[in-house]
């Protein structure tokens, strides 16, 4: 039988009109009748939404309206359309190769259910700051056109024993009803000890009742989580999650992509690229976009149009000071 959740999505769906997310969710419920040995029931759900899917003329999907939260939504949502694209960013080939499978798996998803399959949507993101996390999740939500909704920490937490956990629950209700990217920022504010402010009691309830959101959650939403301290979390966090993405700091041959393409309107013709990467070795990401915008503007500031080689390789160190 389908849960709770499934019937509240199905006439959500229906209500909205929304076809394609109405079938994919029947084809759970066949799958689940499948897997309990009802295998009549099963055949008969995905016969039915073949038929309807036959004799239903193809309906534009409407867009997702930019939604603004209100209530006490809009204390604990900031959400926008990103225009990022996933070729904008230098990543590792494996990075870049696990957010283009969840990519695929979500542009096929009904294909996949139909077969008794979900696609990922649960993403987990550790490494350290400035290694494009946060990028990352507006790529998705670019590539997917889906709005990209922020978890605001400032309205989320909170030292009253189990208002945190209340204000979870509007913000699953919110992944439930309305289609997008949830992006979940520094979770390990609510995964782990870091709210030592409170009592361990209301440590746990907190950690216990994201757990079970996440565990029910049965949404279309992509939900992504990020933390620079893996460290920190739970150990349950992890198996929560259908995929985690583990950011790492630029190799020499990604530090040199990152310059380019941040450069290419100037002439760098010239720079020693063995001398910058050696010079950006140990920083960031966004260290080295920093380090790059420091150096052309300094060149512009001279009256030229090239950057030099020691221009840069000075930007590039005075971001390691920065940072120590």
């Amino acid at each position: 039988m389908a849960t709770a959740e499934q019937v509240k999505a199905l006439v959500r769906s229906h209500a909205e009109g929304d076809d394609s997310r109405f079938y994919s969710i029947a084809i759970q419920v066949a799958a689940q009748a499948a897997r309990r040995g009802q295998h009549r029931l099963a055949q008969e759900l995905r016969d039915l939404v073949d038929e309807l899917r036959a004799g239903t003329p193809d309906r534009p999907m409407s867009p997702v309206p930019v939604v603004r939260p209100k209530g006490e939504l809009a204390e604990l949502l900031s959400a926008y359309f990103p225009q990022t694209r996933l070729s904008e960013m230098t990543l590792s080939e494996r990075v870049r190769a696990q957010l283009e499978r969840v990519l695929t798996e979500q542009r096929q998803r009904d294909k996949l259910r139909h077969h008794g399959f979900s696609p990922l949507r649960r993403l987990l993101f550790i490494g350290p700051p400035g290694t494009g996390k946060t990028m990352a999740a507006s790529a998705l939500a670019g590539e997917l056109r889906l709005p990209l909704f922020t978890t605001r920490l400032d309205g989320l937490i909170t030292k009253f024993m189990g208002e945190t956990a209340a204000k979870l629950r509007v913000v699953f209700d919110a992944i439930a009803e309305t289609r997008g990217v949830y992006f979940f920022d520094e979770v390990d504010a609510v995964a782990s000890d870091r709210l030592a402010g409170n009592d361990v009691g209301e440590i746990r309830r907190v950690l216990n009742s994201f757990l079970q959101f996440l565990e029910q959650d049965a949404s279309d939403s992509l939900v992504l989580a990020a933390t620079n301290h893996p460290g920190l979390l739970d150990p349950a966090v992890f198996r929560r999650f259908d995929e985690v993405i583990r950011f790492s700091l630029p190799q020499p041959a990604e530090v040199q992509r990152v310059v380019a393409n941040r450069l290419a309107a100037l002439d760098i013709s010239e720079i020693d690229w063995p001398s910058v990467q050696h010079a950006g070795d140990g920083l960031s990401h966004a260290d080295v976009s920093v380090a790059c915008e420091n150096a052309a503007k300094d060149a512009i500031l001279l009256g030229h149009d090239r950057v030099t080689t020691s221009g840069l390789v000075g930007a590039l160190r005075a971001r390691h000071t920065t940072t120590e």
